[in-house]
């Protein structure tokens, strides 16, 4: 008998996450790794072998707290020697759907038909949505609903769209141009603070020097780090939790930082909610400093829009992926280019054109 699932993915700064389901059993998958680039560009090549590497690796969570159990296993790959342990994900013959939220998209993604000519045949796939990681953190915030969603990780980029004809970008520019407020600005600032103190320059701090030390040793090895790797935004977005660490600890330039950080993610979400309800969400790992971002960031939000609506996330981006990839399956889900393609097997779908975008 023929077992079909669904996989959402997210691919992030952070690296990558999965969330395959199959019946009442989801599996989870991930790495840590920086996105790969080429000439600043998403390398969907070598994207796309990781995504199958950790959608094949995935293991069954029996709790929320996600306890592991035996690596998925899908007929003709990341198939396992030995019987399967009593709390595996069945075996399946394909995947229905899947949808992935990439970073860089869109942007810094050239084709984003590679993925489907990589992954269709690999991962048995019936439908693929290949999405920019606002629009699958939006899906997992709201559940299909219009708002604004703010999603801060490594980077920024909030989306302010019913799904339909609004779709309202703010930020998403990069470390180099923008992303401000994100985990790398954080971090970035952070360093800052912390080679001010090490200079004896005014602004400098020096918890954020001791932190620095402790993580990168002399600063000569950060710069080397930083300006060797080609992932400056990982490295930088790294230091943000001892950035957070700094504020809970009291020190008050590590605190102004991360105020100022809520501030830039309260304009960003205002500059998206042109045309819609001020129904405001948010996403991303950074949020998980909450205490330190939340009053700066609501707290903008309302200057601008007294009657502004906060509403906790639902889902994580990986969750609206998963959402994204069975509705895709199902035929109810529109190609909104340059936000979100469709690829069945059947081919590509057209389409229609947006009405606002920004």
């Amino acid at each position: 008998m023929s077992r079909a699932g669904f996989a959402g993915v997210d691919v992030g700064g952070g690296g990558v996450r999965a969330r395959i389901e199959t019946g009442e059993v989801i599996a989870y998958g991930e790495d840590a790794a920086p996105v790969p680039r080429d000439q600043g560009r998403v390398d969907l090549d070598r994207l796309a072998a990781r995504i199958a590497t950790v959608v094949e690796n995935a293991t069954p969570a029996r709790t929320a707290g996600f306890e592991h159990a035996t690596p998925a296993r899908i007929a003709g790959f990341g198939q396992e020697t030995g019987a399967p342990g009593p709390d595996a994900l069945p075996a399946l013959d394909r995947l229905a759907g899947m949808a992935v939220g990439v970073t860089g998209l869109p942007g810094l993604v050239k084709d984003p038909g590679t993925l489907w000519r990589a992954l269709r045949e690999r991962l048995a796939l019936g439908t693929l949505v290949v999405a920019g990681d606002m629009v699958t953190t939006h899906v997992g915030a709201l559940g299909f609903q219009p708002g604004v969603v703010v999603a801060a990780g490594t980077g920024v980029i909030t989306l302010g769209t019913d799904l339909n004809d609004v779709w309202n970008q703010a930020d998403g520019w990069g470390h180099l141009l923008g992303d401000h407020g994100g985990g790398a600005w954080v971090g970035a600032q952070g360093l800052h603070a912390a080679l001010r103190a090490h200079d004896g320059r005014a602004g400098g701090s020096a918890a954020l020097l001791e932190r620095m030390t402790a993580r990168y040793g002399h600063p000569l090895d950060l710069v080397a780090l930083v300006y060797e790797s080609g992932s400056a935004a990982h490295h930088l977005a790294a230091f943000a939790p001892c950035v957070g660490e700094a504020a809970r600890a009291g020190d008050a330039v590590a605190r102004r930082i991360w105020t100022e950080a809520g501030r830039q993610l309260g304009q960003t979400a205002v500059a998206a909610a042109a045309g819609l309800e001020p129904v405001f969400s948010w996403g991303g790992r950074l949020f998980e400093a909450a205490d330190l971002l939340m009053e700066p960031f609501q707290s903008t939000v309302r200057e601008s829009l007294p009657g502004a609506r906060f509403t906790p996330p639902l889902g994580t981006s990986a969750d609206g992926a998963l959402a994204l990839a069975k509705a895709a399956a199902d035929g109810s889900v529109r190609p909104r280019h340059p936000y979100l393609y469709v690829f069945t097997r059947t081919g590509a779908s057209d389409a229609p054109p947006l009405r606002r975008t920004r």
